[in-house]
């Protein structure tokens, strides 16, 4: 993905986070893996996390429990 583009896609996973409730704590794009990198500021339940992955503009996938939230990570 070109870097341009990975601003886009960045606002467009902000919008959507934030249109749920939530806030970021931590959002950076890997380049060499064409990976986004999500940590949102709330600990999310199984409920909530089917909800925000519901809501991605890309393939996202559940990683863990981070120290401030729930991780996930987004493929392009």
């Amino acid at each position: 993905m070109k870097y341009e583009n990975a601003w886009q896609v960045q606002d467009e996973i902000t919008t959507a986070v934030n249109a749920l409730g939530w806030s970021i704590w931590n959002l950076r794009y890997d380049q060499n893996a064409d990976v986004f990198h999500l940590e949102v500021a709330s600990h999310l339940d199984e409920e909530q996390q089917e909800r925000l992955v519901a809501h991605m503009p890309l393939s996202t996938d559940y990683d863990s429990e981070g120290s401030h939230g729930s991780r996930f990570s987004l493929y392009s």
